[in-house]
């Protein structure tokens, strides 16, 4: 058999590239759909796989190997449970516009919540800084303070004029990367940006409802002339949590968990329990709102749909 990594899935015939190289189409074996496979896609893009090609000269997946990580939410196929976004990740950057079609915290949080329970290393990028005006830079303030204070980087770019690009790029370099966010928010013009070479297709945004038009249709790796590979991902409405326990949800805010080591119980839950440091510091205003309020939404089982736009 021959090794190879996912490049691209679109459901039922999936892309791969060899250790050569060589870019392959290939097909799943059917003991795969046998199994009793709680996700919509058994491959993701970025798996390692092996295939061998069978009689009719078609190349077939055997076996996947361990993932070292992967990112996966619900799924909006109500028959099954979720949906693996991609696998053996070095790192995430989740794209946020803070002007039309904006970004929501809530959107945000839940992403960056699965990321952390899931060990994926996440960044934000706040692109169309161009198009920003006064209220969208009052704005850029408190994200980039909410956001640093809780340990993530935030990086202001502009795939327009370029802003930022260089630095992002050094950061992605030689790694296995994941762009994601809502539709509109410029994943593929930000790819374009980084590697003009690889011309991935783009829209404007409608500008009836100021929502982004989908472009890409299923998750596709590219590799960069820079070094290392960018994998872009179909827009995103809203981001569905998967199988997390109540009790560790505030684990995965890592300011809210550094604050819990001094609440009066270890279970407390930041809620109503006396003694909470994570509610003290939020009374206070030490703690960025929307983090805990969008803590307080995860627990009660709020915005949880997760669909595709």
């Amino acid at each position: 058999m021959h090794k190879a990594k996912v490049i691209r899935s679109t459901g039922s015939w999936y892309r791969l590239r060899t250790e050569t190289g060589e870019e392959i189409s290939c097909r799943l074996a059917g003991q795969f759909r046998a199994k009793d496979i709680k996700n919509t896609n058994p491959v993701a893009v970025g798996d390692e796989v092996s295939f061998r090609m069978d009689d009719k000269g078609a190349a077939v997946i055997q076996k996947i190997d361990s993932r070292s990580n992967y990112l996966i939410r619900k799924s909006v196929n109500l028959s099954r449970r979720a949906h693996i976004i991609a696998a053996n990740l070095d790192q995430s950057f989740l794209i946020v516009s803070l002007v039309p079609p904006r970004t929501n915290y809530g959107f945000i949080d839940r992403f960056l919540v699965t990321c952390e329970a899931y060990g994926i290393s996440t960044h934000l990028v706040v692109n169309k800084s161009d198009l920003h005006g006064p209220e969208a830079e009052q704005e850029l303030v408190y994200l980039e303070k909410a956001y640093r204070s809780a340990g993530y980087q935030v990086w202001t770019v502009s795939a327009h004029t370029g802003k930022g690009m260089d630095e992002l790029r050094a950061q992605m370099k030689d790694q296995v990367n994941l762009l994601s966010g809502n539709s509109g928010v410029g994943k593929s013009s930000l790819i374009n940006c980084l590697d003009p070479s690889l011309e991935l297709r783009t829209q404007e945004i409608s500008a009836a409802h100021q929502l982004g038009q989908h472009t890409t249709t299923f998750a596709e790796m590219f590799p960069l002339a820079s070094g290392g590979d960018v994998i872009d991902t179909p827009g995103i409405k809203s981001f569905g949590l998967l199988d997390m326990e109540k009790q560790e949800i505030g684990h995965y805010f890592p300011e809210l968990f550094a604050l819990s080591a001094s609440c009066r119980f270890s279970n407390c839950m930041h809620m109503e329990e006396p003694g909470c440091a994570v509610r003290d510091a939020y009374e206070l205003q030490q703690l960025a709102p929307t983090r805990y309020e969008n803590y307080v939404k995860i627990l009660s089982g709020e915005d949880e749909e997760s669909v595709y736009r």
